[in-house]
């Protein structure tokens, strides 16, 4: 009996049908060990000695492989074919050493590209050995990201309260986020017009064209600024001969895209889904280990972590054939098209992401798939086959005309385009991140030179520039992509964990730093600007990449980095927070203090007239604060708000009207804890009523009728049909609520505080009545998926207070933050609940002198897996106790 690794249970069920009798597969569950929270697991003066955890998890499942591996007649090891997958294998196989489960028993590592019979059964009789090279790029990795995360995390808790992390590849991530976020507040807008005649052909066919030039020189998109050379324009083209002086037609060929990387597809299921990355590359798993056809488990898709663009050659014939079937011996071009990878390591260029059959349609899976793996499966199918399918051909015109008027000569230009054949185009066009002009399909009429043309009326419009556009997850990652920082596969991470920590967040599909992240980045920028700039991030990566050839030696690359960042590091000690403080001020004036409309000094404190506000940090974090203190006690939060036209407001205050009750002013404001809404001032010392904003209603969507309906909850839903007593609906602690007497029943994502109805809010109460209690005191119910397939009894996802959990009986299994609770499968829950109930029982926390908080150390960058932060059971007794224990916690997020 052969013993065969994977990763998930799902591939190692499908796969043990491909394999046989004589194969055993077993799933690992992904990582099973990592590097622990605690000083000391990589030790610079041991030569990087690197100390590794067993996650508790993954003790039985390692027993369980070494009982199977010692009978076995050979072990093979066959996680996913890249860094990760290979990482994987080496950890599985070190464990097995220590347990000596191995005896004389062949080993060998085999990868495939797509979970199909054929593709497994090629990769077995192709097997190897493990590669040294790509082990040794992950242990680079998994160090740096260690060092960095471990060394400045501390270095942030001690002189920047209130930040949580900082890591290789997120902190500058987040850089490129805030320093956008710069370019936008430093903007100045520049007013131009633009001057268009609308002409006539002696057919009188009408078009339009553009002012590009006068009296010999060339005018730009911005050369004209004012309204007085504009009105100049205007008179001097309305009093003018219109001439063509020239038409050139030119023959034009668009290629079609390459199918899809780790990248593109996340960008373009962004642009086109509106999926975020995270919920790609999870969506693409789920295609890639397989679904469920007509009785068999079927891959779909190829490995969706990969840089290649290249496919195999009896896919790139499948392609060629579906096409000439489906489209025509027209679509189909000459010669296979040949893509050539980005990617600066060969050894990671796999091939691109497609289908695995591509004869399957998108039709053909519709019904055995989610909806939105069927969306993502089709945008895999259409993008693969465009990529093999013929150019487009396109005609693009361009006509000069020239107006003279009283000795001036003024030159105008139309353009046009025309799809003469669109190849690729009937399948496939690429999304875009921002809105750009576009000429195709734009027809000009036919006009020869020398022919006089008709003025129909001349137009002017004013214009202003705008800053850049902001970030959307999409054109962050093709950012990132395009300067070399991080690798493609670990993109999604990065950017979940940037969200975790609240250091952006999703305004209208686009990133916003926060307060907190534009504070962290102005730290980094000030005291380790080497550390987070772009050429630097991009220049390790390179080197990751030369390790993982071959070509450098992994510690020596530890060495030169750590030598360097552990001096920039020790710089640091010195520093008092006041310092901090002063120059984080200074670095953010644009953001914390923009310019106001009436030249005022914008530092004045509006509230005792003679203050200077500036930047303070408090136990909550830095907020805005005035040098009279504690005589004026003025205070907000960091960034002024805007209003909706875009102004500035103070205090972070927006006026959304007059309550017509009580004449009161109705005002939004943003606090320390976040945006909440206000009603008047308050009087005689009673506090004003407020009310915070239900999770998922964005500030910017708040109005007077919906501030007015939330400030006056609770609300009464209807009687109870039982009693007939009030149930009510309102906003707690914990989130939006039903409540019936002493019962109260937390809303599930999909209700409405303001909208719930008498029977949903019935239901909830019933819920919560029949099952009891939950952990954490939130309410009972949630989603149920069906019988366990295995055990019987209903599997449900349910919300807990501290998140979302999957529950069987007894068992219940937090659901990871990347997992969104309500497109949960069965397959899922079960596999969650499986490694619930098999890992150890957790030992009772030590309490230690300072009894504080253990965060994992670590960055995953790479696909780490991360480490649960472990809560101490009281309060440090003292600054100096909490210190060298804070030491022992570092961000775990890259």
């Amino acid at each position: 009996m052969q013993v065969v690794i994977v990763e998930s249970p799902a591939k190692a069920k499908t796969i043990n049908k491909y394999l046989g009798p004589g194969y055993e597969v077993i799933a690992s569950y992904g990582h099973v060990r990592d590097l622990p929270a605690k000083d000391g697991s990589v030790d610079p003066e041991a030569d990087f000695r690197m100390l590794w955890d067993v996650d508790p998890k993954a003790q039985k499942r390692l027993s369980d492989i070494a009982r199977a591996v010692k009978g076995s007649d050979g072990l093979i090891l066959a996680t996913d074919p890249d860094r990760e997958g290979e990482a994987i294998s080496w950890h599985v196989l070190e464990i097995l050493k220590e347990k000596r489960a191995l005896k004389d028993q062949p080993i060998s590592r085999v990868v495939f590209n797509a979970i199909t019979k054929q593709a497994v059964l090629d990769a077995m009789r192709h097997p190897r050995m493990i590669d040294a090279a790509l082990v040794d790029a992950y242990l680079a990795r998994r160090a740096l990201d260690y060092l960095v995360g471990f060394t400045l995390s501390p270095v942030l808790w001690r002189k920047l309260p209130g930040a949580r992390s900082a890591g290789r590849v997120q902190s500058v991530a987040l850089r490129l986020v805030c320093d956008r976020e710069r370019e936008i507040e430093t903007f100045v807008k520049r007013e131009y017009w633009s001057i268009a005649a609308k002409l006539a052909t002696p057919r009188n066919d009408v078009f339009e064209a553009r002012l590009v030039g006068a009296d010999g020189k060339k005018i730009g998109r911005l050369d004209v600024g004012t309204a007085e050379e504009a009105a100049a324009f205007r008179a001097a083209l309305d009093k003018a001969d219109f001439t063509v002086r020239s038409v050139e037609a030119k023959p034009a060929r668009r290629h079609p895209y390459p199918p899809f990387t780790t990248s593109t597809l996340q960008q373009e299921a962004s642009r086109k889904l509106g999926l975020a990355p995270a919920i790609t590359m999870r969506i693409a798993q789920r295609l890639y280990e397989g679904v469920d056809i007509g009785g068999e488990t079927v891959g779909l898709i190829t490995y969706m972590r990969t840089d290649g663009v290249d496919m195999a050659p009896e896919a790139v014939s499948a392609a060629r054939s579906v096409i000439g079937r489906d489209y025509g011996d027209r679509y189909v071009p000459s010669a296979p098209r040949k893509y050539t990878a980005k990617a600066k390591n060969a050894q990671e260029a796999h091939e691109a992401v497609r289908p695995t059959d591509l004869d399957r349609r998108p039709k053909d899976v519709l019904r055995y798939l989610e909806g939105d793996q069927a969306k993502l499966y089709e945008l895999i199918w259409l993008r693969t086959i465009a990529s093999q399918m013929e150019s487009a051909e396109l005609e693009r015109t361009t006509v000069d005309i020239d107006a003279t008027a009283a000795g001036r000569n003024i030159e105008l230009r139309a353009t046009g385009q025309v799809v003469k054949f669109d190849g690729f185009l009937t399948l496939y066009r690429e999304g875009r991140d921002d809105d750009e002009e576009d000429d195709e399909n734009r027809r000009l009429p036919a006009m020869s030179a020398q022919e006089k043309l008709a003025n129909k009326g001349i137009a002017t419009d004013q214009h202003f520039t705008e800053p850049p556009p902001r970030y959307s997850e999409a054109s962050l990652v093709k950012r990132m992509e395009e300067l070399g920082i991080g690798r493609p596969s670990t993109y999604a991470s990065v950017l979940a964990v940037l969200r975790e920590r609240e250091y952006v967040k999703l305004d209208k599909r686009r990133l916003v730093p926060e307060d907190k992240g534009r504070l962290v980045t102005a730290f980094l920028e000030s005291f380790f600007d080497r550390y987070v700039e772009y050429d630097f991030t991009a220049d390790l990566e390179e080197k990751l990449d030369q390790i993982s050839a071959g070509d450098l030696d992994w510690k020596q690359v530890l060495r030169d980095f750590w030598r360097d960042f552990s001096a920039a590091v020790g710089e640091t000690k010195d520093l008092r927070v006041s310092e901090v403080i002063e120059r984080l001020d200074d670095l953010l004036t644009a953001h914390i203090f923009p310019p106001k409309e009436d030249g005022s000094d914008p530092r004045l404190c509006p509230t005792c007239g003679t203050g200077h506000l500036s930047l303070k940090v408090g136990k909550f974090g830095a907020f805005i604060g005035c040098s009279n203190y504690p005589e004026c006690k003025y205070t907000r939060p960091l960034a002024a708000q805007n209003g909706e036209n875009g102004e500035a407001e103070t205090n972070g205050t927006r006026v959304l009207g007059t309550d017509p009750v009580t004449g009161l002013e109705v005002t939004l404001r943003d606090g320390r804890f976040g945006v909440y809404l206000q009603l008047g001032e308050g009087k005689d010392g009673e506090k004003p009523k407020r009310s915070s904003l239900p999770k998922g209603l964005a500030p910017a969507d708040v109005d007077l009728e919906t501030a007015l309906a939330l400030l006056s909850l609770p609300r009464e839903i209807g009687r109870h049909p039982d009693d007939g007593t009030a149930i009510l609906a309102g906003i707690g602690k914990f989130g939006p609520y039903v409540q019936h007497g002493r019962i109260y029943a937390n809303l599930d994502a999909g209700d409405d505080v303001l909208a719930i109805g008498l029977n949903r809010a019935v239901s909830l109460i019933a819920d919560k009545q029949n099952k009891g209690p939950r952990r954490g005191g939130a309410a009972a119910g949630g989603r149920e998926l069906g019988e366990h397939p295995t055990l019987g009894g209903p599997v449900t996802v349910r919300p807990g207070r501290f998140g979302p959990y999957v529950n069987h009986g007894k068992v219940n299994a937090t659901l990871p933050k990347s997992l969104d609770p309500d497109s949960v499968t069965m397959e899922q829950a079960v596999e969650l609940l499986t490694a619930k109930a098999g890992s150890a029982p957790a030992k009772p926390a030590r309490r230690s002198a300072a009894k504080t908080t253990k965060a994992a150390a670590a960055d995953t960058e790479g696909g780490a897996k991360k480490t649960a932060a472990r809560k101490a059971p009281a309060k440090a007794k003292s600054t100096a106790a909490k210190a060298p224990a804070k030491r022992k916690a570092a961000a775990k997020a890259d």
